[in-house]
């Protein structure tokens, strides 16, 4: 594929297809609210990294969006995974690639049945305007790595059109770096799966609302989440503010790959 085309506005399926595809994705996230609720207390960590992982996928295919990956997805943890942030699809993207507990914006948790979801499977919340806030959830995340977790964080702080990437903040790499845990780069990107081109549909940035962007994903006539993930960078000897600048380059890098 190389190089994406040039962005175009997407073709759209009709409504009623849009309101089927929505139907199925809100029945899902019923059955993963009650997953999360019934059945994950009886189940291994093991276990509900599955569940997470086949939930996931499913989702995306209700939504009609295909799943793309290339590099390594399954390397063990301790990991931290730092990606490019475009979507509240990111998150269902990702772990239909490979399970991993997010660190998210404190926002999410608020979100009707999409916040329930992130509590349920571990997400780690921030109150990204908060200093003192953000030194905790650093301790707890050194703390999770430590224990053999794979996190991600998403260091542009908010969401993209995924064009351009935002410069990457680099306070939540001094977990890795506190708890000597590689950083394993990955890029994110929607594609239209007809024409080739970015697909701004999932895009959930400016003033875009939620369901505005829920809306124009289930009316594209289909979306493909190519996801790429790099080779894992040893964190001993780095210094965050360099790091975070060099990991975005590699995510821009990344994004460049062509599909093997």
């Amino acid at each position: 594929m190389g190089r994406l085309h040039t962005s175009q506005p997407p073709d759209k399926t009709s409504a009623w297809r849009a309101f089927w595809r929505l139907w199925r994705a809100l029945t899902h996230i019923v059955v993963g609210l009650l997953t999360i609720l019934l059945r994950f207390p009886r189940l291994s960590p093991e276990q509900r990294e599955i569940r997470v992982q086949v939930w996931s996928r499913e989702m995306l295919a209700r939504l009609d969006v295909r799943l793309q990956v290339q590099g390594d997805a399954a390397l063990p943890g301790p990991l931290l995974l730092v990606a490019n942030h475009i979507s509240w699809l990111d998150i269902t993207s990702l772990h239909a690639a490979r399970f991993c507990r997010f660190v998210s914006k404190a926002d999410v948790r608020a979100w009707p049945l999409i916040g329930a979801l992130a509590s349920g499977v571990g997400t780690l919340f921030i109150q990204r305007e908060s200093r003192r806030d953000a030194m905790r959830v650093v301790h707890h995340m050194a703390d999770s790595l430590r224990a053999g977790d794979v996190l991600a964080v998403f260091p542009e702080g908010t969401t993209s059109d995924g064009v351009e990437l935002l410069p990457f903040h680099a306070n939540l790499l001094q977990a890795a770096i506190a708890s000597g845990v590689p950083v394993q780069p990955v890029a994110l990107q929607f594609i239209d799966t007809h024409s080739g081109a970015r697909s701004l549909a999932p895009c959930y940035v400016g003033d875009d609302t939620l369901l505005g962007s829920v809306w124009r994903t289930v009316r594209a006539r289909g979306i493909t989440v190519r996801i790429v993930f790099g080779a894992p960078q040893p964190s001993g000897g780095r210094e965050r503010r360099a790091w975070a600048q060099s990991l975005r380059e590699d995510v821009i890098s990344l994004r460049e790959q062509a599909p093997r």
